[in-house]
């Protein structure tokens, strides 16, 4: 049993329920646009959920930056004297960061909202590759696993994987790895990097943050030829929706200090 088979379930019962749900309108329950529906119904009640961590990342990235011109003063104010590495000294210097810290209303979980979404991705790898090789999980019984397994994108199971195929299967897979990696990367290059407040940042951080959207892109690529075709769609929904969502906080909630903030 994997510690991820709770998560799993309760995922697998969020499809199902949608499942039935989409059916019930009268939409066909083995075509692929039901079951494309029911796990679009994943990403919006994940993200959802996830929407009050959001805020409250927004509200961490508004704090830091309202603090960092102190924080980068009192690094100042320190630098000769950490440089002889006293212990006493070095305690005050961490006391005296954590107070302003606090005082700014800077928290540590600032990235909190990403790492709560690593254990759902991972679930839900595990769960359609599960179904897609013909396993029941939770509610996804034996039925509705067949159901899925039936179910084609242009001929393509949502089972598939893999770039290995005709062209019709190539250019379905492709098309939503490329798709999906197309999305992480104008989503970060143009809408989370403006955002950012890369002042008094090392170069070797901001380098990084340069190459980490072309990683990512690249990371997204690769995983189409193991991933299912259900999942690289999932991908898709969810980056599109992290497109819309970064879009409206560049717009309205810019970072202060950031190029978004600055061309208001």
């Amino acid at each position: 049993m994997s510690v991820l088979d709770p998560l799993s379930h309760a995922l697998a019962g969020v499809v199902a329920t949608a499942h039935s749900a989409v059916t019930a309108l009268g939409a066909d329950p083995d075509g692929a646009g039901t079951w494309l529906l029911s796990i679009a119904g994943v990403v919006v009640l994940v993200r959802l959920a996830l929407l009050p961590l959001v805020v409250r990342g927004v509200r961490q990235a508004h704090a830091g930056a309202r603090a960092r011109p102190h924080l980068q003063r009192l690094s100042e104010e320190y630098r000769e004297k950490i440089a002889n590495r006293d212990p006493d000294t070095m305690r005050t210097f961490l006391e005296e960061r954590r107070r302003l810290g606090e005082e700014h209303g800077v928290s540590r979980l600032g990235c909190l909202p990403t790492l709560v979404q690593i254990p759902v991705w991972m679930a839900l790898y595990h769960l359609l590759a599960r179904v897609a090789g013909g396993t029941a999980v939770g509610a996804l019984t034996p039925a509705l696993v067949a159901s899925f397994g039936a179910a084609t994108v242009l001929g393509v199971p949502l089972a598939a994987h893999g770039y290995a195929g005709g062209g019709t299967h190539l250019a379905v897979v492709a098309g939503l790895a490329g798709t999906a990696a197309l999305v992480s990367l104008v989503t970060q290059r143009h809408l989370v990097a403006p955002n950012t407040v890369t002042d008094g940042m090392p170069e070797a951080m901001v380098s990084a943050q340069r190459l980490a959207p072309l990683l990512s892109a690249g990371g997204m690529l690769m995983a189409g030829g193991v991933a299912p075709v259900a999942l690289l769609a999932y991908w898709v929904m969810s980056g599109l929706w992290t497109c819309g969502q970064a879009a409206v906080i560049w717009r309205w909630f810019p970072t202060p200090g950031s190029p978004a903030a600055q061309r208001r």
